[in-house]
């Protein structure tokens, strides 16, 4: 199943379930079953060894030592929270999409294949398509991403501004959409630990479908408190996880 949803009350086992299978991918070799006391990972095909998977955790907590990361990087003086951290390494896989998307579109050029500029126009949509998106979420705050940057940089008010500037729940938005963009439409895992947190409800909504809109391949994985993440469409994507027997 393409999406899966864990639902249930506050220590029920949500979280818990998620990361003992994050854990278990994490080991590689033969997922041991050792490793995930009591939950089994069930992979298609049987033979796979490698499954291609992301982790996204939602809580902004500051971080605790800010000067011993500023030491290692001057350029992350300006990271206080743990959201901060995430869209930094984000920034980083971000430029690699570009280099990623640079190189495909010589390679269409440079091999003459027919139809080549319908195949680099494809190409360069996703990059559009992404942008498109965070600018359709981010417009009542009037906030524009810049088209122009190799990095992640938004316009507001004729200033722009870093993404570490953006409030808790646009930051989170951004790092969930980030992570499936750089993913580069391939198939992938995407674990979501109460993505809710800081989203208001039209986002809590929106969330699985920009998800599968930016990449149909992705199979997402989420706990959730919220009704409203499954409010367009995704009910019966649903287990409750105290009707789980483990």
């Amino acid at each position: 199943r393409q999406v899966n949803i864990l639902s249930g009350i506050n220590g029920v086992g949500k979280s818990t379930i998620l990361n003992k299978v994050v854990r278990g991918l994490a080991a590689g070799g033969e997922f041991p079953n050792h490793m995930l006391k009591g939950v089994k990972i069930k992979v298609v095909p049987e033979d796979a060894r490698w499954i291609r998977y992301d982790i996204i955790r939602s809580v902004d907590r500051p971080l605790l030592n800010v000067e011993a990361l500023s030491k290692l990087n001057a350029s992350i003086t300006s990271l206080t929270t743990e959201l901060d951290v995430q869209l930094y390494q984000l920034q980083r896989k971000y430029l690699v999409f570009h280099l990623n998307m640079s190189n495909r579109l010589v390679a269409i050029f440079t091999s003459q294949v027919p139809d080549a500029q319908r195949l680099a126009s494809e190409v360069a949509q996703e990059k559009t398509h992404f942008m498109d998106l965070v600018d359709s979420l981010f417009k009542d705050t009037g906030k524009t991403i810049c088209r122009d940057h190799n990095e992640i940089f938004f316009r507001s008010m004729g200033e722009e501004i870093p993404s570490y500037k953006l409030s808790s729940g646009e930051k989170q938005m951004l790092i969930i959409l980030l992570s499936v963009l750089v993913q580069n439409r391939k198939p992938c895992v995407l674990f979501m630990d109460e993505p809710e947190v800081s989203l208001h409800i039209e986002w809590q909504q929106r969330l699985v479908g920009l998800v599968r809109d930016l990449n149909p391949n992705v199979q997402i994985i989420l706990t959730t408190h919220s009704p409203a993440v499954i409010m367009d469409g995704w009910a019966d994507c649903v287990t409750n996880v105290e009707d789980i027997v483990i």
